[in-house]
Formats: C-alpha cells, structure tokens, sequence
C-alpha cells in the first residue's frame, strides 16, 4: 500500500470516527446561549465564539413553519437546551413535579452517545435533584440525590415536555421555569460559565482544516474511552488528535481529509431503506449507545443529531409509499390502523408531514401540524379502526377529512415519532400500515 493510500485510509477512519465530534460543536455553537438570562453577552461581537453553558433555554411555544432553524421539527413539546461544562466539578441539575405530565432531558455526551435520562420513564414525575458529574469526578453523593456519571466534560441536554393544546402551554413553561441548574456543593463549576464553541454554527462539513481544528479541539478536551485511544492514534498520521489540538495540517493531510470528508457527507446521507416494510424506515436504531459502530454513529451525527434511544422515543421515516412512489402531495395517501392496531406506546405517538427539500413544516390553511392519539375529533371506523389522509387537498370523504394530515404541495416525507414504546415496537414484532396512495 503506498504512502497516498495508508494516508488515505487513515482520514477515512478519522473522518467518520470524529465527525460527531465537529457537529456537536456545531450544535453546541447554534444552539448555546450567546446572551444570558441578565442579558450579558459571553463575547464582545457577534463574531464572537464565546457562548454561555451551564445555562438552560426554553422555546415557548410548539414549533410550527415559521421556525426555519432546527430540521425536521417536533410540533407535540416544548424543548429546553442546557449545554453542560463539568470539567470545573460537578452541578445540581433540580426538577419540580410533573403531575401526569410525559417530559425526559435526554442527555448526550460529547461523541451524541445518549447516556442517560432524567423523565417520567426512567425518574418517575417526582420532583428530584440530581448530581451530574464528568468522567475525573470522584466524591460523595449529597443525601437526597442521585448521580448521574456523564463520560465526557461537555454534555447536552435536550428536553422535551409534552403540551396538549393551546390552553396547556402556560403550564408547561411555568414548568420550564423551574428546571435549575446550580453548582454542586464545593464543586468549582460555575452557573452560568464562558466557553469558547471555537466555531460559527455556519461552518458546515467541508473545510478539511476547519475539522482538524475543531475535532482536536474536542478531543482534547474529551478524550475518548481508554480502550479506543489506540485506534484515535493511528488518526495521528492525518493531522488529527488531541496531542495536534492547534497544530495545522499539512498540505497532503488536508487534501486527504478533504477526500474523506466528501466520501462521507455522500455516503452517510443516502436514504434509509424501508426495512419496516410498507414504505418505513427507522434510521436511528439504538438502545443506549452506538459503541463502536463508528459508521451509524456518524450518520445519525450527520442527519439526526440528539435522537435519543429507541426505549425513550423510536424515531420511524418515510419517503416513499408502499409500492417504492416518491411521496408527494398533490396525490392523495391513506395509512389504516387495523382494530387494536394503532401503535402502542407508554407516553404518546403523532405522525408529521415536512417538505422534502427544506426538512421543515409547511403552513396549510386547518394548521394542523402532526395527528396523533392525542389529537381530539378524530374519527375511528365502526370496527374501531383508524384511516389517516395526507394530501395538500383536502379529502372529499367527510371521515378522511376529520383524520386528515394536510401534506406539503410537492415532495414530502413523514415522520411517526412513538414515545417510550411498547416491547411490540423495540422486539420488532409490531406490524406498521402501508402507506397506500389513492386512486383518484
């Protein structure tokens, strides 16, 4: 093998090894905060890469087309974003009660490995206080909490909070409100700290320098697990690893990651095949971490980046109909949950219709968003059946027209999001409906 080809080969391992190391700290520079709750911005511009962590933010209200920031956008929660520091010591993360309420803070660490979760189906609806602390923390547990070990110094915690309807939205922020984060007792750590995401939410994957600077960066700061630094050594030889953090690639380096990180934004965003049958997919299919499926853990960075566990929320795609047609919406479709077929889940499911081209909501004239078992007026068959319609018309039968999802007009593709699923759903023996396209 020549010199071209060993260096080749190792930008390709790096590459998709360290790639969600530079889309977290994407995320991390878009979506922590720049100002905090005083007003006081963590930089001096806006050119500033200085953001405020240890600090939550809250949307406060469902998202609907209008939000053009985050793709393919959940419209059943309200979100809240904390991007966490624990290499200064640990932090009390404090929730109220949620009464009957389905919530969960999902946590990622640093390579989006969804570690742990603070909600209703793995804490109870309880008010609690938690310890969370990084990888090099070593100390007593205050009585009245419970730890939560994270595996690298900077997390991401993303909540969802489930909100009915429009007359529940005032409960659910006044909820929000009360989601704190404080130091730990004794702890060094600060609330709110200044951290320094060393990029601009605007630099997608491409600049091969851009990457070596950002995931060295990342791996300084969050070394990997001890059983993989000898396959993150052998990244060396393309210009990346902690021990290069602010050391430039070389020419041939950079033309090598350039090669590889081409490669990878083509291959990691092919579509999912309809392993589900009946046109779905499942995209993001893992229980607590990708381990070392270093591939799945990349394309998920790439396209699904903060998808949690299939045991917390299975996240099922769709672009195609039954037969393999392109989904479109100025055709007409029917899914049809047989009696005592609809999905089965501990929390709720909803199904979402989004623009192909933009991965967004489309505005249509009933405003209706996402349907699901939460969604009131539906109307079941005389067998206790369920036929949902989407299509940019509205259907003619009056039946259809009451369960109806209105579809973009052109491409679209549709997202059923199950919360906490059923054992049907996670042992794979659950069977999803087609999605028939109609005659007309």
């Amino acid at each position: 093998m020549s010199i071209l080809d060993t260096l080749d080969a190792a930008a390709a391992d790096a590459v998709q090894f360290a790639l969600p190391l530079y889309e977290m700290s994407r995320m991390r520079s878009a979506t922590a905060p720049r100002a905090d709750h005083a007003g006081r911005f963590a930089g001096d511009s806006p050119e500033s890469t200085l953001r405020w962590a240890n600090l939550w933010s809250h949307t406060r209200r469902l998202l609907g087309p209008q939000d053009r920031k985050v793709v393919t956008p959940n419209n059943d929660t309200l979100y809240s974003s904390a991007w966490l520091d624990l290499s200064r010591g640990p932090l009390v993360l404090r929730v109220p009660a949620m009464g009957e309420r389905y919530y969960v803070l999902g946590l990622l660490d640093m390579y989006t490995n969804p570690f742990g979760y603070v909600g209703t189906r793995t804490t109870g609806r309880d008010a609690g206080a938690f310890l969370v602390h990084g990888p090099g923390w070593r100390g007593d547990v205050p009585d009245g909490m419970r730890a939560l070990a994270c595996p690298t110094d900077a997390v991401w915690m993303i909540g969802r909070m489930l909100v009915d309807d429009d007359t529940d939205l005032a409960a659910a922020v006044a909820l929000q409100d009360q989601l704190t984060i404080e130091p730990a007792p004794g702890s060094d750590a600060q609330v709110p700290c200044r951290i320094d995401t060393g990029m601009q939410p605007n630099e997608r994957l491409g600049d091969p320098e851009v990457f070596a600077r950002v995931v060295n960066r990342a791996l300084a700061g969050n070394p990997p697990p001890a059983d993989e630094a000898s396959l993150v050594a052998r990244f060396a030889a393309c210009g990346i690893g902690a021990a290069l953090d602010g050391v430039p690639p070389t020419d041939a380096q950079r033309d090598a990651l350039a090669r590889a990180i081409r490669d990878a934004i083509r291959t990691l965003s092919e579509a999912s095949p309809s392993t589900l049958g009946g046109g779905w997919a499942l995209p993001v299919d893992l229980l607590e971490s990708f381990g070392t499926d270093y591939r799945q853990r990349a394309r998920t960075a790439l396209s699904y980046i903060g998808a949690l566990g299939i045991r917390e929320a299975m996240y099922l795609m769709a672009d195609r109909d039954a037969d393999g047609a392109l989904l479109d919406g100025h055709a007409s479709y029917v899914l049809h949950f047989p009696p005592g077929g609809a999905p089965r889940t501990d929390a709720f499911w909803s199904l979402t219709a989004y623009e192909r081209e933009s991965c967004m909501l489309a505005d249509n004239a009933i405003g209706r968003y996402s349907l699901g078992d939460r969604t009131p007026g539906l109307q079941h068959d005389a067998d206790g059946g369920l036929r949902i319609a989407m299509s940019a018309r509205e259907p003619a039968d009056p039946v259809l027209r009451r369960n109806w999802l209105p579809a973009p007009p052109g491409r679209f593709y549709l997202a059923l999001r199950l919360y906490v699923p059923g054992d049907a759903h996670i042992e794979r023996r659950f069977a999803y409906p087609p999605i028939e396209r109609q005659c007309t």
